[in-house]
């Protein structure tokens, strides 16, 4: 049988260089550019459940989930209007992150993450003022343009940054500014709902602010990355840069593969139309499947609409802002563990379990509420026993989440592609993710209502099959330079057809010199 997953020994090189402290403090700022997202992930889902902002924005979903006493819990929240105002942003995103493919890789991945900054500012500016829908929707527009900027641009920003021994570690750290970022939102959601007035939705909207003004002045004060330079003409600048960020004077070999990598970038006319040649096949798969498999485990579902979805397993509207606060503090723990072990333990095996993980929470979950709720939504009493078995499995699910899909799904994307079509692959990365994304939340209200507790076991069939995937196809990546990234599809036991030596003249950027790269396992 052929081997499945990584690669042999002794294949590649192993430029010099240290973690040093400019680079950490460098990707730690960066890294910042995920608060925005992970800040409205976890503000929408908690607003969408005030009472105020339901009688101002919404009033018929505040009828029926409060005038009308409707015991059937899987439908009260089940708005159209209500889930635009949530996913409207994913659209603008998977827009802006096409754009902005061609401003990182002409302009810089500096100044996409200043236009997401500056556009998500413009954007809960509005919101946070908003007297009626279209003003929240002009918002939220605005708050996806900065998301699919900074998306676009932060995590390729980071692989490029970090040696390639702590790459793993140093990009997860945007996946941990988003799970922060939720938790921070699910806080103040907490505190907010109950000032006097019913004016606390406002400041929750509003004060995506913050995160926005933090992306902002990172961006204007962050260093570019070496191969942004190279890319533009600063061949010169980009190797002081390069010296300095790896902490020594022999970068020679490393510096010679990032020209020849933009040499060969150069050549290419039309990036998006060359990721459909056949030497990148096995790089828009994953550019299209990794990003459409996160959001099919569902986790979307949960970290929205946390408060929502605990509202509807029976707990009152502060006890369901609480859980989001619990899951949100599993979510930002768990990330740290694959900080931790991401480049230790490798891609593939958190993949693998964090699969599993899910897969067993999610039957567990929709064995629970099916026995509780029925097919008609209405559970009676719950007994406080019950609710603690859920949150538990539902946290238990978030953590290997957060420890696997979460953070991989932007790493793995963002350090495969070589440099030609690193831009435009990432776009599409970006874009496959926003589009489901918005998919998904446009349609989890409609489909709880319908599908009920089995929507826990349509997500689960989709963990069972992008776990069958990781374990056929994705080879690991682990303590690979990024410009030698080509050698992993070389050896692996199926994209070895699709990617062949000629592919790369040259040699330097993706194999050792001379060609001499393993042959296929």
């Amino acid at each position: 049988m052929p081997a499945v997953g990584g690669i042999g020994p002794g294949t590649g090189k192993e430029y010099p260089g240290n973690l040093t402290p400019y680079v950490l403090v460098t990707c730690i700022v960066a890294a910042m550019g995920g608060l925005i997202f992970g800040y409205d992930i976890g503000i929408s889902g908690g607003v969408t459940t005030m009472t105020p902002f339901l009688q101002k924005f919404f009033p018929n979903v505040w009828r029926k989930k409060e005038a009308d006493k409707t015991k059937n819990q899987y439908c009260q929240y089940d708005s159209q209007t209500l889930t635009m105002f949530t996913s409207s942003l994913y659209l603008a995103a998977l827009l802006a992150s096409l754009v902005a493919s061609t401003v990182t890789r002409k302009l810089g991945r500096k100044l996409s993450m200043l236009f997401g900054g500056l556009l998500f500012f413009a954007g809960a500016l509005i919101n946070g003022f908003a007297k009626a829908v279209w003003m929240l929707i002009v918002g939220r527009i605005l708050l996806g343009f900065g998301v699919g900027f900074a998306n676009q641009s932060v995590p390729l920003y980071l692989s490029e940054m970090a040696p390639y021994r702590y790459r793993g570690a140093l990009n997860i750290g945007f996946q941990l500014s988003i799970t922060v970022g939720i938790l921070i939102a699910n806080v103040l959601n907490y505190f907010f709902n109950k000032i006097e007035g019913g004016w606390g939705w406002r400041l929750s909207l509003g004060g995506a602010m913050v995160p926005a003004l933090i992306i902002t002045v990172g961006s204007l004060i962050l260093p570019d990355t070496p191969n942004s330079m190279i890319e533009r003409g600063q061949t010169e600048e980009a190797k002081a840069k390069l010296k300095r960020i790896r902490g020594v004077d022999d970068v020679d070999e490393e510096f010679r593969d990032l020209v020849a990598a933009s040499d060969a970038s150069k050549l290419v006319e039309h990036p998006w139309g060359n990721l459909l040649q056949r030497k990148y096949r096995p790089h828009l798969t994953m550019a299209i499947l990794i990003p459409f498999f996160q959001q099919l485990t569902g986790i979307n579902v949960i970290m929205f609409y946390a408060p929502v979805l605990f509202n509807t397993i029976g707990f009152k509207d502060d006890a369901a802002l609480m859980s989001a606060v619990i899951t949100g503090a599993v979510n930002v723990g768990a990330t740290l563990v694959s900080i931790y072990g991401v480049d230790k333990w490798g891609r593939r095996f958190l993949f693998l379990e964090g699969g599993v993980q899910m897969l067993i929470c999610q039957a567990v979950v929709a064995a629970c509420i099916g026995a509780r709720f029925g097919t008609n939504g209405d559970p009676g009493d719950l007994p406080k026993w019950y609710a603690v078995v859920v949150v538990l499995f539902i946290c238990i699910y978030v953590a290997g989440f957060a420890w696997s899909w979460g953070p991989l799904g932007w790493l793995v994307p963002s350090e495969i592609f070589p440099l030609e079509i690193r831009s435009a692959a990432q776009s599409i990365n970006v874009s496959v993710n926003m589009l489901f994304t918005f998919a998904v939340a446009q349609v989890f209200l409609t489909m709880l209502c319908h599908l009920k507790f089995g929507l826990f076991l349509f997500f689960a069939f989709f963990v069972l099959i992008m776990s069958i995937f990781v374990y056929f196809f994705l080879p690991e990546t682990k303590g690979i330079p990024i410009e030698e990234m080509n050698r992993v599809w070389k050896t692996h036991w199926y994209w070895s057809r699709f990617v062949e030596d000629l592919d790369y003249p040259n040699g330097g950027m993706e194999m050792s010199k001379g060609g001499q790269g393993p042959k296929n396992v």
